[in-house]
């Protein structure tokens, strides 16, 4: 590994007894820009994919990667505002995303998904790319192959262009923490579509695929999504039976949500709904994840939950029931889709005439990956105070870093579910004028 600042081997400790060898947190700001520019690249590479693009955003990221450089600029505070203003670009990357998402495979709709299996040969597809499931579904019509969804795939199924597909089916298994046993017990063949896959176990080495940005050691990659080996392997693995499973309900946008905006705002205003918690992010191995686990079951019946990305599978199969026909719990779909979460926020805010601070809302978020550090960023950008997040401190930030933004953006660490709920519902709405965040939403 190489020092960002002197460009030498970090191997043994630092070599330069300079500037860089004495600032870990010049260092670890570098470390936190990098992280998010990851995370906005990722965006932006998924609407590449379907043919939608925004110079802003790539001209942000050669800045901001350009700034990391040898030599380039050593001032913290510089870094301070590439970090917020890496918020600002990775917001404008979500939103293209959800713009390409939706006029290319049509408005999510709330759609429940079954977890079962159908009869005939099965392909299990784990990632973000949508293009690729979608070429991945024409090449396989007529061929009694049955599609299933993994992970961050699983909210495909709330979008009206795949739903023509007759042969997508189901979803199977949870996150990407737990693919190696849940690959292992599929018996079709798997295609990984972006960054969240792991290099396989023996049990299904010989039956695995990658495609566009996804690599690995040994394993067949698809080019320009040309099927046909994988499903010449497919037709090779045993058939599957019908088995019946639960279902999972997803496909939650802004636009249907805020459609209902005037009978939620005025739940809000009756005490019906008492508080809103944003709860999504990455599911780690950390032990502590089970605190959202906790914290979701515990979470008073007049409230909802908002949520998004991976972390959800430990908790989205609960019965969270309704509050007079809005569901209590509200799946948002993919990582990005906080997109869809922001522009909920903003909208209440804007009716209240306050601020996103003011109102009813806690966050609480669980980082591990570069997509959700982004989104982190994109919050501190518009100004959200008081965000949970857990299961612990990055690791990237040293304590001098972190206590910078626990005191400027008041920004918490998870402690126990029950401290920490009893510490949100205190939360209400205070009206406030507040014309950034009526710009954000213009």
């Amino acid at each position: 590994m190489l020092c960002n600042q002197c460009s030498m081997s970090l191997v043994g400790g630092c070599k330069i007894q300079g500037v860089c060898g004495k600032d870990p947190d010049l260092n670890a700001l570098q470390e936190a820009l990098l992280y998010g520019i990851k995370g906005t690249a990722a965006y932006y590479y998924h609407a590449l994919e379907v043919g939608y693009d925004n110079e802003e955003i790539g001209h942000f990221l050669a800045e901001a990667l350009y700034s990391t450089l040898t030599n380039v600029n050593f001032n913290k505070n510089r870094f301070l505002e590439l970090i917020l203003e890496n918020g600002r670009i990775h917001l404008e990357a979500m939103k293209l995303l959800d713009r390409a998402y939706v006029e290319t495979f049509g408005r999510p709709e709330p759609t429940w998904v079954s977890t079962g299996t159908e009869k005939g040969y099965g392909v299990l597809v784990t990632g973000h790319s949508y293009k690729a499931l979608y070429e991945l579904l024409k090449q396989t019509e007529g061929t009694n192959i049955k599609i299933y969804t993994h992970a961050e795939m699983f909210p495909a199924h709330a979008y009206p262009e795949f739903k023509k597909f007759d042969h997508l089916v189901a979803n199977w298994g949870g996150s990407w923490l737990h693919q190696k046993k849940e690959f292992m017990e599929f018996p079709g063949v798997i295609l990984g579509t972006s960054n969240c896959v792991q290099q396989p176990t023996r049990a299904y080495a010989d039956r695995i695929f990658t495609v566009g940005i996804a690599g690995l050691e040994g394993v067949p990659h698809i080019e320009d999504y040309n099927f046909e080996p994988l499903i010449k392997r497919a037709l090779k693995t045993p058939k599957m039976e019908r088995k019946e499973g639960g279902k999972l309900l997803t496909g939650f946008h802004h636009t249907n949500i805020l459609a209902m905006k005037d009978k939620l705002i005025e739940l809000i205003q009756e005490g019906k709904i008492r508080h809103i918690f944003v709860i999504g992010g990455c599911d780690t191995p950390d032990p502590k994840m089970s605190y959202y686990e906790k914290l979701t079951s515990l979470i008073p019946e007049d409230a909802i939950i908002l949520s998004a990305a991976c972390g959800k599978f430990r908790y989205n199969a609960r019965d969270y029931g309704t509050i007079e026909g809005i569901p209590r719990f509200l799946d948002f779909g993919q990582c990005n889709n906080v997109y869809s979460i922001v522009q909920i926020a903003l909208a209440l805010a804007q009716e209240f005439g306050t601020d996103v601070n003011s109102l009813p809302v806690s966050i609480v978020l669980s980082w591990m990956e570069q997509k959700a550090i982004g989104i982190l960023y994109t919050l501190l950008y518009l100004g959200v105070k008081g965000i949970y997040i857990g299961p612990r401190p990055p690791e990237f930030l040293t304590p001098g870093i972190f206590d910078i933004l626990k005191k400027e953006f008041d920004l918490k660490l998870t402690t126990e579910p029950e401290k920490d709920l009893r510490e949100m519902l205190n939360k209400g709405i205070e009206v406030e004028e507040s014309p950034k965040f009526a710009e954000e939403l213009d």
